[in-house]
């Protein structure tokens, strides 16, 4: 193995079955790298005030433990994240399930884990725009590793 190896890979999953394309090529690279594999699935949760608008997040905004999804969504995750993680060989220490807005998380979580390349699937249905839209963005600034956005085809 080379220094430019990619050592360990997160890939960041959203349970559709669009993103087998996306799972397929993390195991490709897997192997090829023979690297470590976590996965990260983002509650994507912004909460509503009483007048029912929606709060924004302001940067590294830290919010109380009860502030967050129910824990009926929190269960489903993790059994979602489990069952993957069982069918791809990923053991439990490295599935990780993240509440907040997703670019956000991704690249904590990246970070935390000191990934070498953060694996994410990618619509293009809208042009380039869409394919680097807000969230490949906000994951890829201030980020030290690589990002790979493997293109979801429309038809898939």
């Amino acid at each position: 193995m080379s220094e430019r190896d990619y050592k360990h890979l997160l890939l960041a999953v959203d349970f559709t079955p669009e993103a087998e394309v996306v799972i397929e090529r993390a195991m490709q690279l897997r192997s090829l790298y023979q690297a470590r594999l976590s996965l990260v699935h983002v509650l994507d949760y912004v909460p509503l005030t009483a007048d029912l608008m929606p709060l924004s997040y302001a940067g590294d905004v830290t919010l109380p433990e009860t502030f967050g999804p129910d824990s009926h969504l929190l269960e489903t995750a993790r059994t979602n994240l489990d069952a993957l993680g069982e069918r791809l060989d990923v053991p439990p220490e490295d599935r990780h399930v993240q509440v907040g807005p997703t670019g956000h998380a991704i690249r904590t979580a990246a970070q935390e884990l000191g990934v070498d390349l953060v694996i994410l699937g990618g619509h293009g249905r809208h042009g380039l725009k869409a394919l680097f839209g807000s969230t490949v963005k906000s994951i890829v600034q201030g980020l030290s590793c690589d990002v790979l956005c493997v293109r979801i085809s429309d038809d898939t």
